[in-house]
Protein backbone atom coordinates (compact mmCIF):
# COMPACT_ATOMS: atom_id res chain seq x y z
CA UNK A 1 0.00 0.00 0.00
CA UNK A 2 1.52 3.38 -0.87
CA UNK A 3 1.53 6.68 1.63
CA UNK A 4 -1.15 7.95 -0.30
CA UNK A 5 -3.72 5.06 0.21
CA UNK A 6 -2.85 4.89 3.83
CA UNK A 7 -3.43 8.83 4.20
CA UNK A 8 -7.32 8.09 1.90
CA UNK A 9 -8.15 5.65 4.52
CA UNK A 10 -7.26 7.70 7.86
CA UNK A 11 -9.17 10.22 6.09
CA UNK A 12 -12.40 8.04 5.60
CA UNK A 13 -11.93 6.27 8.88
CA UNK A 14 -12.66 9.94 10.46
CA UNK A 15 -15.47 10.52 8.44
CA UNK A 16 -17.06 6.84 8.87
CA UNK A 17 -17.09 7.45 13.05
CA UNK A 18 -18.45 10.51 12.56
CA UNK A 19 -21.10 8.76 10.79
CA UNK A 20 -20.32 9.81 7.19
CA UNK A 21 -22.73 6.66 5.08
CA UNK A 22 -20.42 7.12 2.15
CA UNK A 23 -17.07 7.34 4.10
CA UNK A 24 -18.24 3.89 5.79
CA UNK A 25 -18.69 2.25 2.19
CA UNK A 26 -15.68 3.97 1.09
CA UNK A 27 -13.83 2.63 4.16
CA UNK A 28 -15.85 -1.15 3.15
CA UNK A 29 -13.89 -0.97 -0.30
CA UNK A 30 -10.49 -0.20 1.43
CA UNK A 31 -10.96 -3.31 3.42
CA UNK A 32 -12.05 -5.19 0.89
CA UNK A 33 -9.03 -4.40 -1.49
CA UNK A 34 -6.66 -3.89 0.92
CA UNK A 35 -5.79 -0.04 0.52
CA UNK A 36 -4.48 2.00 2.81
CA UNK A 37 -5.32 -0.75 5.50
CA UNK A 38 -4.67 -5.02 5.90
CA UNK A 39 -6.87 -6.80 3.71
CA UNK A 40 -9.97 -7.91 6.06
CA UNK A 41 -13.13 -9.27 4.55
CA UNK A 42 -15.04 -9.41 7.63
CA UNK A 43 -14.68 -5.58 8.57
CA UNK A 44 -15.30 -4.55 4.74
CA UNK A 45 -18.64 -6.39 5.63
CA UNK A 46 -19.18 -4.49 8.82
CA UNK A 47 -18.77 -1.17 7.24
CA UNK A 48 -20.52 -1.56 4.00
CA UNK A 49 -23.56 -2.93 6.47
CA UNK A 50 -23.24 0.24 8.45
CA UNK A 51 -23.89 2.31 5.12
CA UNK A 52 -26.12 0.10 3.93
CA UNK A 53 -28.62 0.56 7.32
CA UNK A 54 -28.32 4.30 6.38
CA UNK A 55 -29.67 3.82 2.89
CA UNK A 56 -26.90 4.00 0.81
CA UNK A 57 -27.40 2.19 -2.31
CA UNK A 58 -23.84 2.03 -3.51
CA UNK A 59 -23.68 -0.29 0.15
CA UNK A 60 -26.34 -2.00 -0.07
CA UNK A 61 -25.18 -3.76 -3.47
CA UNK A 62 -21.75 -4.20 -1.75
CA UNK A 63 -23.38 -5.82 0.93
CA UNK A 64 -25.46 -7.68 -1.13
CA UNK A 65 -22.36 -9.08 -3.34
CA UNK A 66 -20.40 -10.12 -0.10
CA UNK A 67 -23.44 -12.27 1.43
CA UNK A 68 -24.15 -13.53 -1.87
CA UNK A 69 -20.52 -14.49 -2.66
CA UNK A 70 -19.69 -15.65 1.41
CA UNK A 71 -17.49 -12.49 1.20
CA UNK A 72 -16.93 -11.88 5.33
CA UNK A 73 -19.80 -13.71 6.07
CA UNK A 74 -21.37 -17.15 5.46
CA UNK A 75 -23.14 -17.46 2.01
CA UNK A 76 -26.64 -16.01 2.65
CA UNK A 77 -28.93 -15.67 -0.78
CA UNK A 78 -31.79 -14.63 1.05
CA UNK A 79 -29.53 -11.74 2.44
CA UNK A 80 -28.40 -11.44 -0.87
CA UNK A 81 -31.32 -10.81 -2.09
CA UNK A 82 -32.53 -8.39 0.92
CA UNK A 83 -29.91 -6.31 0.00
CA UNK A 84 -30.15 -6.51 -3.96
CA UNK A 85 -33.68 -5.56 -3.57
CA UNK A 86 -33.02 -2.71 -1.38
CA UNK A 87 -30.42 -1.28 -4.19
CA UNK A 88 -32.13 -2.18 -6.88
CA UNK A 89 -35.71 -0.45 -5.49
CA UNK A 90 -33.36 3.10 -5.62
CA UNK A 91 -32.37 2.15 -9.25
CA UNK A 92 -28.99 0.68 -9.49
CA UNK A 93 -28.55 -1.41 -12.13
CA UNK A 94 -26.28 -4.14 -10.85
CA UNK A 95 -28.20 -4.85 -7.96
CA UNK A 96 -31.17 -4.78 -10.44
CA UNK A 97 -29.29 -7.46 -12.89
CA UNK A 98 -28.33 -9.38 -9.36
CA UNK A 99 -31.87 -9.60 -8.20
CA UNK A 100 -33.27 -10.33 -12.05
CA UNK A 101 -30.96 -13.52 -11.67
CA UNK A 102 -32.02 -14.58 -8.13
CA UNK A 103 -35.72 -14.62 -9.06
CA UNK A 104 -34.52 -16.73 -12.21
CA UNK A 105 -32.52 -19.00 -9.97
CA UNK A 106 -34.59 -18.97 -7.44
CA UNK A 107 -31.91 -18.41 -4.86
CA UNK A 108 -32.42 -16.90 -1.87
CA UNK A 109 -36.27 -15.60 -3.20
CA UNK A 110 -38.52 -18.33 -4.91
CA UNK A 111 -38.10 -18.74 -8.56
CA UNK A 112 -40.36 -16.30 -10.71
CA UNK A 113 -39.50 -15.79 -14.08
CA UNK A 114 -41.65 -13.11 -14.44
CA UNK A 115 -39.92 -10.94 -11.75
CA UNK A 116 -36.56 -12.12 -12.86
CA UNK A 117 -37.42 -10.51 -16.86
CA UNK A 118 -38.93 -7.71 -14.81
CA UNK A 119 -35.94 -6.89 -12.54
CA UNK A 120 -33.20 -7.38 -15.86
CA UNK A 121 -35.55 -5.39 -18.03
CA UNK A 122 -34.95 -2.54 -15.55
CA UNK A 123 -30.85 -3.13 -15.51
CA UNK A 124 -30.77 -3.86 -19.66
CA UNK A 125 -32.44 -0.30 -20.32
CA UNK A 126 -29.94 1.34 -18.14
CA UNK A 127 -27.17 -0.14 -20.49
CA UNK A 128 -25.73 -2.87 -18.17
CA UNK A 129 -25.13 -5.39 -20.80
CA UNK A 130 -24.93 -8.74 -18.75
CA UNK A 131 -28.44 -7.71 -18.01
CA UNK A 132 -29.24 -7.24 -21.78
CA UNK A 133 -27.96 -10.78 -22.24
CA UNK A 134 -29.76 -12.49 -20.12
CA UNK A 135 -33.27 -10.87 -20.96
CA UNK A 136 -32.32 -12.01 -24.85
CA UNK A 137 -32.06 -15.55 -23.34
CA UNK A 138 -35.19 -15.30 -21.57
CA UNK A 139 -36.80 -13.90 -24.63
CA UNK A 140 -35.29 -16.50 -26.86
CA UNK A 141 -36.79 -19.78 -24.25
CA UNK A 142 -40.00 -17.86 -23.67
CA UNK A 143 -39.26 -17.57 -19.79
CA UNK A 144 -41.40 -15.17 -18.15
CA UNK A 145 -41.86 -13.37 -21.01
CA UNK A 146 -43.55 -14.76 -24.53
CA UNK A 147 -41.28 -16.05 -27.20
CA UNK A 148 -40.00 -13.73 -28.95
CA UNK A 149 -36.74 -14.47 -31.41
CA UNK A 150 -36.98 -10.77 -32.95
CA UNK A 151 -36.31 -9.65 -29.20
CA UNK A 152 -33.94 -11.69 -28.11
CA UNK A 153 -32.30 -10.55 -31.40
CA UNK A 154 -32.78 -7.24 -30.04
CA UNK A 155 -30.43 -7.50 -26.93
CA UNK A 156 -28.26 -9.55 -27.90
CA UNK A 157 -27.49 -6.73 -30.10
CA UNK A 158 -27.31 -4.43 -27.27
CA UNK A 159 -24.88 -6.14 -25.29
CA UNK A 160 -22.94 -7.25 -28.43
CA UNK A 161 -22.12 -3.93 -28.98
CA UNK A 162 -20.34 -3.49 -25.47
CA UNK A 163 -18.82 -6.54 -25.92
CA UNK A 164 -20.27 -8.87 -24.64
CA UNK A 165 -19.22 -12.44 -26.13
CA UNK A 166 -22.08 -14.83 -25.33
CA UNK A 167 -24.39 -12.50 -26.81
CA UNK A 168 -21.70 -11.73 -30.05
CA UNK A 169 -21.94 -15.54 -30.10
CA UNK A 170 -25.88 -15.98 -29.71
CA UNK A 171 -26.16 -12.99 -32.61
CA UNK A 172 -24.24 -14.77 -35.37
CA UNK A 173 -25.83 -18.16 -34.36
CA UNK A 174 -29.23 -16.29 -34.78
CA UNK A 175 -27.58 -14.73 -38.20
CA UNK A 176 -26.52 -18.22 -39.72
CA UNK A 177 -30.02 -19.88 -38.86
CA UNK A 178 -32.31 -17.01 -40.14
CA UNK A 179 -34.26 -16.45 -36.50
CA UNK A 180 -35.19 -13.50 -35.56
CA UNK A 181 -33.03 -11.67 -38.49
CA UNK A 182 -32.77 -12.52 -42.39
CA UNK A 183 -29.86 -14.93 -42.49
CA UNK A 184 -26.80 -13.86 -43.50
CA UNK A 185 -24.10 -16.30 -43.06
CA UNK A 186 -20.63 -13.91 -43.32
CA UNK A 187 -23.04 -11.77 -41.02
CA UNK A 188 -23.61 -14.70 -38.43
CA UNK A 189 -19.55 -15.84 -38.92
CA UNK A 190 -18.32 -11.82 -38.56
CA UNK A 191 -20.02 -12.17 -35.00
CA UNK A 192 -18.20 -15.87 -34.02
CA UNK A 193 -14.97 -13.76 -34.83
CA UNK A 194 -15.83 -11.31 -32.54
CA UNK A 195 -16.96 -13.68 -30.01
CA UNK A 196 -13.71 -16.43 -30.29
CA UNK A 197 -11.43 -12.98 -29.16
CA UNK A 198 -12.67 -13.14 -25.94
CA UNK A 199 -14.30 -16.31 -25.58
CA UNK A 200 -11.77 -19.24 -25.85
CA UNK A 201 -14.56 -21.95 -25.31
CA UNK A 202 -16.32 -21.07 -28.78
CA UNK A 203 -13.02 -21.10 -30.86
CA UNK A 204 -13.30 -24.92 -31.96
CA UNK A 205 -17.11 -24.10 -33.51
CA UNK A 206 -16.36 -21.03 -35.28
CA UNK A 207 -12.65 -22.89 -36.99
CA UNK A 208 -15.05 -25.90 -37.64
CA UNK A 209 -17.61 -23.12 -39.34
CA UNK A 210 -14.64 -21.71 -40.97
CA UNK A 211 -13.67 -24.82 -42.79
CA UNK A 212 -17.05 -25.60 -44.27
CA UNK A 213 -17.03 -21.87 -45.61
CA UNK A 214 -15.56 -20.72 -48.79
CA UNK A 215 -12.86 -18.03 -49.01
CA UNK A 216 -14.17 -15.36 -50.29
CA UNK A 217 -17.46 -15.55 -47.14
CA UNK A 218 -14.22 -16.26 -44.73
CA UNK A 219 -12.62 -12.84 -46.29
CA UNK A 220 -15.86 -10.70 -46.32
CA UNK A 221 -16.73 -12.40 -42.95
CA UNK A 222 -13.28 -11.15 -41.65
CA UNK A 223 -13.59 -7.38 -42.89
CA UNK A 224 -16.89 -7.23 -41.85
CA UNK A 225 -15.67 -8.53 -38.20
CA UNK A 226 -13.25 -5.50 -38.05
CA UNK A 227 -15.97 -2.79 -39.11
CA UNK A 228 -18.63 -4.52 -36.46
CA UNK A 229 -15.75 -3.85 -33.92
CA UNK A 230 -14.70 -0.13 -35.13
CA UNK A 231 -18.11 0.84 -34.55
CA UNK A 232 -18.48 -0.92 -31.05
CA UNK A 233 -15.50 1.05 -29.97
CA UNK A 234 -17.02 3.85 -30.89
CA UNK A 235 -20.02 3.64 -29.36
CA UNK A 236 -18.15 2.54 -26.20
CA UNK A 237 -16.71 5.82 -26.12
CA UNK A 238 -19.07 8.00 -26.94
CA UNK A 239 -21.36 6.35 -24.55
CA UNK A 240 -17.97 6.99 -21.98
CA UNK A 241 -17.44 10.38 -22.73
CA UNK A 242 -21.44 11.60 -22.54
CA UNK A 243 -21.27 10.08 -18.46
Amino acid sequence: MTPGEVKEFEGYKIKADQGDAMAQNSLGYCFASGEGVAKDDVKALSWYRKAAEQGLAKAQLNLGLCYGSGFGAAKDYVQAAYWFRKAADQGVARAQYNLGNRYYDGKGVERDYVKAVFWLRKAAEQGLAGAQHNLGNNYREGEGVAKDDVQAVFWWRKAAEQGNALSQFNLGTRYLNGEGVAMDVTEGYAYWILAAISDEDVRPEVATLGKKLSADQVAVAKIRAKKLQKEFDAKLKAKNTSK
